[in-house]
């Protein structure tokens, strides 16, 4: 196994095991300070990293976190990821609601020094805004297309 994967399979087992601590101080061991984060909702650098991860700590109190696949090529770290908890704090100016929640991730993070230096991510937000009820459900049941083409 090259230093890529090693480094890789370190720093991701690094993230999920800062997730399941609740421990937003975790980035330390695997963010650059300089951190890329093609997120809008989380700033560029370590410390943005860990004032998201200490409020998302605080909605979800008692988040869980598995790693569903792990595949790493050269530089590039990429997890699949789900989350499952309770929405117990405020998320986003959303009040807590008490409701079970599963988000699921695709985070690519780019390796560079044994850190992670660069990260893109696809979350089902839309998903988990239904699950806290900012959005409504979508009933799937009706197939049929009512409106103009």
């Amino acid at each position: 196994m090259t230093d890529s994967r090693t480094d890789g399979r370190t720093l991701a087992a690094r993230y999920l095991k800062g997730l399941n601590d609740h421990d937003p101080d975790a980035v330390d061991g695997f963010v650059a300070v300089d951190y890329i984060n093609h997120n809008q909702f989380v700033a560029d650098g370590r410390e943005a990293n860990r004032a998201w991860w200490s409020s998302f700590f605080t909605a979800f109190p008692d988040i869980e976190a598995t790693m569903d696949d792990l595949v790493i090529a050269g530089d590039r770290v990429v997890g699949r990821f789900t989350y499952r908890g309770t929405h117990a704090g405020a998320f986003y100016g959303v009040p807590a609601t008490g409701n079970a929640i599963e988000m699921r991730s695709i985070d690519i993070w780019r390796t560079e020094n044994g850190e992670f230096v660069e990260h893109w991510d696809e979350l089902n937000l839309l998903d988990l805004f239904q699950q806290i009820g900012v959005i409504p459900a979508f009933d799937f049941g009706d197939t049929e297309w009512t409106g103009t083409n």
